[in-house]
């Protein structure tokens, strides 16, 4: 079971009022966030946070920026992540091709340049240490301006906070969530892992 069991979405009525964004988003308020709820202020900031990164504010696409979060979330592993990435990809319009093959995005068609180096960027920066170097800087810079990376980084960044958050607290995988990796991961050898709700 989860490190901390999640509490109540009925708990803080302003997280529950906030956390209707992730409804649009996921079709269900996440069990990280119900988690989260022990301490409001953190539940409240987190969603205000993740409002405010997932905006389009450039040409970064809602469904590129769930790609972006997916990548990085393959990198730290956190497989609880890479099945809300993978299924909010889908909710935002990639496409299905994409969604097949995402674990091939640097060398399948599906994938512009412009998307490979939003990619790469992620698994670089989402590393310990990190590998972002100059020749991301520069295959950013072809094709995306400083606005639009800020938008990527902000993206890896928030995720990096929520790989964390949920592999160490073991979160329990919604059905949902579970659904779209088994769809689009299973093939690859994606499964719930610690996040079956019957370890730790």
């Amino acid at each position: 079971m989860a490190l901390v069991n999640p509490l109540h979405p009925d708990h803080d009525p302003e997280t529950k009022k906030l956390s209707e964004f992730f409804n649009e988003t996921l079709g269900f308020c996440p069990n990280s966030v119900l988690t989260m709820q022990y301490r409001p202020a953190i539940s409240k900031a987190f969603v205000n946070i993740n409002k405010a990164v997932m905006a389009n504010e450039g040409r970064v696409t809602s469904a590129l920026k769930r790609m972006i979060a997916w990548v990085s979330s393959n990198a730290t592993g956190c497989r609880y992540c890479q099945a809300h990435a993978i299924r909010a990809a889908e909710r935002y319009g990639a496409e299905q091709e994409q969604l097949d093959n995402i674990w091939e995005y640097k060398t399948h068609p599906a994938f512009s340049e412009a998307e490979r180096a939003a990619l790469d960027f992620s698994l670089a920066a989402s590393q310990v240490p990190n590998a972002v170097d100059a020749e991301i800087k520069e295959r950013l810079y072809q094709h995306w301006n400083e606005g639009e990376i800020v938008e990527m980084l902000g993206v890896i960044s928030l995720f990096g906070y929520l790989n964390r958050w949920n592999d160490s607290m073991g979160t329990s995988i919604e059905d949902g969530a579970v659904e779209s990796a088994e769809q689009y991961l299973g093939k690859t050898g994606w499964e719930k892992g610690k996040h079956d709700g019957s370890r730790y």
